[in-house]
């Protein structure tokens, strides 16, 4: 009976103290109910005001880019603006931190943005109106650069012709001179090529046997030119053997001259003073080492100030 009674009172007991930690543990989670609603409320007021100044920094970041492009075109000075652009984007990475600024600083930071921004706003004002200025000086320099530049083609195109007009003259009296200086050159007629034996006997006609030329005689006559000054002339005279080869030896008169702007051997020469008469004229040439005449056709060339005056030839069988 008592061990009934002790049980029960236990019971009791128990019950109790179960009811006072079940009201217990409810007024616990109904006061971190309460708790996590208000961090929640916290959490996302701070979420909206990052928010909110990451989009102003952003638009703000945009107009910054804009005016430091604008103030570049017109010359302006955009240092300024360029480090407070590197300041927004340190501010603009410092968001992610969120506890490092409160949103009271953030818009202050914000307002003075804007206002460097306004302030940028009056420059760029200025500096329009001074471009616009230049511009229309450009303008008019630029019309006066167009009208000075009709004028300078005008005046090349007058040089052009006075130039083309010289030129002609220029050119018209080299050929009149040219002409001039072909028509005084000398003119050999009458060419004859002599063969002299070792024994001094001369032979006509053209044709020679080889052991018979021991020396050539040159023979022709100058025509009279009324264009011709008459004073000292030389006279080149070249043999051209069957081969096309020039006779030449040093030893018996044989040197070079200018023929047609090069230098060009010749087989001798002679000085005299053309008399403007139908003169006579002899060129002889003896080669050395009596070596013999070749078998064939020889060409003869006569040339004076710069002119072939004449041509002849013999054969040796």
């Amino acid at each position: 009976m008592d061990v009934n009674k002790s049980n029960n009172s236990l019971w009791k007991a128990g019950t109790g103290a179960f009811a006072i930690l079940s009201a217990v543990l409810g007024y616990l989670l109904f006061e971190a109910k309460g708790i996590s609603k208000d961090q929640n409320r916290m959490i996302d007021q701070r979420v909206a005001e990052i928010s909110s100044a990451r989009m102003s920094l952003d638009s703000i970041g945009m107009q910054m880019d804009a005016k430091i492009a604008e103030i570049k075109s017109l010359g302006g000075r955009v240092e300024e603006l360029e480090a407070a652009k590197k300041q927004l984007e340190a501010d603009v990475a410092g968001l992610k931190s969120a506890g490092e600024l409160s949103k009271q600083q953030y818009d202050g930071k914000i307002a003075e943005y804007i206002s460097l921004l306004n302030n940028k706003d009056a420059e760029l004002n200025r500096l329009r109106k001074e471009n616009g200025i230049l511009a229309e000086k450009n303008r008019t320099l630029t019309s006066e650069n167009t009208d000075l530049s009709t004028e300078n083609v005008s005046l090349k195109g007058i040089k052009k012709s006075l130039s083309d007009s010289v030129e002609n003259v220029s050119r018209k009296n080299s050929e009149l001179s040219a002409k001039v200086s072909r028509a005084s050159a000398l003119q050999a007629q009458e060419v004859q090529v002599l063969a002299i034996s070792d024994r001094g006997k001369e032979r006509d006609g053209g044709t020679y046997r080889a052991s018979k030329v021991s020396k050539i005689k040159v023979a022709f006559s100058l025509m009279p030119n009324p264009i011709a000054k008459q004073d000292e002339k030389v006279i080149y005279l070249r043999v051209l053997d069957p081969d096309g080869a020039v006779l030449f030896d040093t030893a018996a008169g044989s040197g070079s001259f200018n023929i047609f702007g090069k230098e060009t051997n010749y087989t001798a020469k002679k000085s005299i003073f053309f008399q403007n008469n139908n003169q006579n004229v002899e060129i002889s040439y003896q080669r050395g080492g009596n070596s013999p005449y070749r078998a064939g056709n020889y060409k003869v060339e006569l040339y004076s100030e710069g002119y072939q005056i004449g041509t002849g030839g013999f054969t040796v069988k």
